[in-house]
């Protein structure tokens, strides 16, 4: 089995802002990137004010904060394409091949995706932000971009734009053991000048390909070294795997 770990949603560098988390239950609303005005099929277009306003306005109600100070959206927020990667609805994830990509490419059938995000909390905590497990893919197949039939291209935002880069690639996951966390699992600390994976986790995962658990940005997705170590961790949490992007 390989396990890669890969991180998404909105934060400082695509989107300028982090996704909201409740720190006490773990509560969370997942925030893509944006996406490039020229690049989607005009019927595709999705934006944050009609897809994901809603969402925030509900998890902003729940805990009793004001939707806009109290998670600090950005100017311009409403009209920005979404740029939803993975896709949870569709339990698929897109990717260059060549580049990023290139370890996820070479995946095989029961294979594992982890994602994480960092996260803003709503109330104060130990952490600035909130680094943390927001779902997972079992692998059913990898396949080419090119190779998604036109009644299926909906289903990734890499198959959705216009003209698809002759390198990417499409997972798709397995239902039933596949999807986006109803509550964000926390894994990262603040030291030595970055975000890392806690020592402890690290012990129970039997490590990643980065040196000291950095999980702040990575050109490469790291692997887990050991993947079924990891696997035996994630079945013992306490969470629920839910088939929906929000």
């Amino acid at each position: 089995m390989q396990a890669v770990l890969v991180r998404i949603g909105s934060d400082s560098a695509y989107g300028g802002w982090q996704a909201p988390v409740d720190p006490a239950s773990g509560a969370f609303v997942y925030v893509p990137i944006p996406e490039s005005k020229k690049s989607v099929i005009s019927e595709e277009n999705r934006r944050y004010g009609s897809e994901l306003m809603p969402k925030l306005q509900e998890f902003c109600a729940a805990h009793k904060i004001d939707c806009g100070s109290g998670i600090n959206l950005p100017t311009g927020f409403s009209q920005t394409l979404l740029h939803y990667d993975p896709d949870f609805d569709y339990l698929t994830y897109g990717d260059n091949g060549s580049s990023r990509g290139a370890r996820i490419k070479h995946l095989n059938n029961g294979d594992l995706l982890v994602f994480y995000a960092a996260l803003r909390p709503i109330r104060p905590c130990t952490e600035r932000l909130i680094y943390a497990i927001v779902g997972l893919y079992v692998v059913e197949e990898v396949i080419p971009a090119s190779a998604v039939e036109p009644r299926r291209r909906a289903e990734n935002a890499h198959t959705r734009k216009a003209k698809m880069c002759k390198d990417d690639i499409v997972v798709r996951a397995k239902r039933g053991c596949s999807g986006r966390l109803e509550r964000a699992i926390p894994i990262g600390y603040f030291n030595n000048r970055a975000y890392r994976v806690r020592p402890d986790l690290l012990d129970q995962w039997g490590g990643l390909s980065v040196k000291a658990g950095y999980v702040q940005r990575s050109a490469v997705p790291p692997l887990f070294t050991q993947a079924h170590r990891f696997l035996k961790w994630f079945m013992k949490q306490d969470y629920a795997l839910i088939e929906r992007n929000n």
